[in-house]
């Protein structure tokens, strides 16, 4: 593992802090990075120049529905102030995971499949460039820049400092666990994968498999009872738990414990993958630390067009991602048997810096329009890094 020491941390807890921290790095010529909640795979949150450690950015308010929050604020935070407000958005699960880089790369969430990416409920950010200006960004003011900042990932354009988002009432949700050590895994992908995918957009049902066998888990805003005759789909029972809010809800699967050292790979897919693909996958779990995790898409993901924000992988069925120890080459070998029937688009809120073609692979036929972005609003690349824009 390669340890980056930043030459400066800068801790920023205004706007002016921001600026000053890129004026520090212009005027010494330092890279500059900024830092939310620090989960990029591909460490790209980190720096031997200068790291802006947004964590100050802390603030959230909610006013008629739309809830303003710091580039600084993590998910468990965000989710607990919401639910006083009766509110919700869609995200991910992890407590500590920043909700600019989750918003920004997309963010994909127990909600997505009725309400879509968090960046889709995104109305207005806050935005500081290179050269120190603040920008206010929407549909109506600097709509390419808010167009590229829904979905192309973090870091590429400028530091978010602040974003607004359109929020929905908090749901009252049912939870959906069961794990099976025994189960057959081939025939469990299989029928995964034809169902899930289509399921009703109220219900989310992902699929890990591991050594230790399978866990289905997920999330409805459907009753209890209507969940459970849905789930009848798969062989073994399931844990259905109905009437939790939403916040207490993605709590209950959030994790606490640090992971080692991981590599990830990944890839949407837009059509099931073949019998042969699923053996080979799972073949090889047996004794290892190695973990395949398949994440339902369809719903109101797809509903938006390819073209209408940033993030361009908009027709898939599913996610697919590939875990293992860093250095096990059955990420790869495994990687590269799959993406045989895969889509070739990659969620860019997973960087992999093992991809050719990655700009294709991120951004799709939006990749030009991202360059005339850039070209516009960092002109000198004063924000760049590996398969960056």
């Amino acid at each position: 593992m390669i340890t980056l020491e930043p030459r400066l941390v800068v801790v920023c807890r205004s706007v002016s802090d921001v600026v000053a921290g890129l004026r520090q790095g212009a005027a010494t010529g330092d890279r500059v990075v900024p830092r939310g909640g620090g989960h990029c795979f591909a460490r790209r949150s980190s720096t031997d120049g200068i790291v802006l450690d947004l964590s100050g950015l802390d603030e959230i308010s909610v006013r008629d529905g739309i809830a303003t929050v710091g580039a600084g604020v993590r998910l468990g935070a965000l989710y607990a102030e919401l639910h006083r407000h009766r509110r919700a958005v869609p995200g991910g699960c992890g407590p500590g995971v920043g909700i600019a880089g989750l918003t920004l790369g997309g963010g994909i969430g127990l909600l997505g499949r009725k309400y879509g990416l968090t960046c889709d409920r995104l109305v207005g950010v806050q935005v500081v460039l290179a050269d120190g200006r603040v920008v206010e960004c929407s549909e109506s003011s600097e709509p390419e820049l808010f167009w590229a900042l829904r979905g192309a990932g973090g870091g590429q354009f400028g530091v978010v400092t602040s974003l607004r988002f359109a929020t929905v009432p908090e749901p009252v949700m049912t939870r959906i666990e069961a794990r099976w050590p025994g189960v057959d895994l081939a025939s469990l992908v299989s029928r995964w994968q034809e169902w899930a995918p289509d399921a009703p957009d109220e219900v989310t049902v992902n699929l890990s498999l591991g050594a230790g066998g399978a866990r289905l888990f997920g999330a409805s805003m459907l009753s209890a009872a209507a969940t459970r005759d849905l789930l009848q789909v798969f062989p073994g029972p399931v844990d259905v738990q109905g009437g939790l809010p939403y916040a207490e809800l993605k709590s209950s699967f959030a994790d606490p414990l640090e992971r080692p050292e991981l590599r990830l790979r990944s890839e949407f897919f837009t059509s099931s993958l073949r019998a042969g693909t699923v053996a080979a996958l799972v073949g090889e779990l047996a004794g290892t630390r190695r973990e395949i995790s398949l994440t339902a898409m369809g719903g109101a993901y797809n509903r938006v067009a390819a073209e209408a924000t940033a993030f361009a992988h908009r027709r898939t069925r599913f996610l697919l991602e590939l875990v293992a120890n860093a250095g096990d080459p059955w990420v790869d070998a495994s990687w590269a048997n799959a993406h045989v029937d895969g889509s070739g688009g990659v969620y860019p809120n997973f960087p992999d810096p093992a991809l050719e073609d990655w700009a294709s692979a991120y951004h799709g036929s939006n990749y030009p329009r991202l360059q005339a972005v850039k070209r516009a609003y960092d002109p000198q690349r004063f924000f760049a890094f590996p398969q960056g824009i």
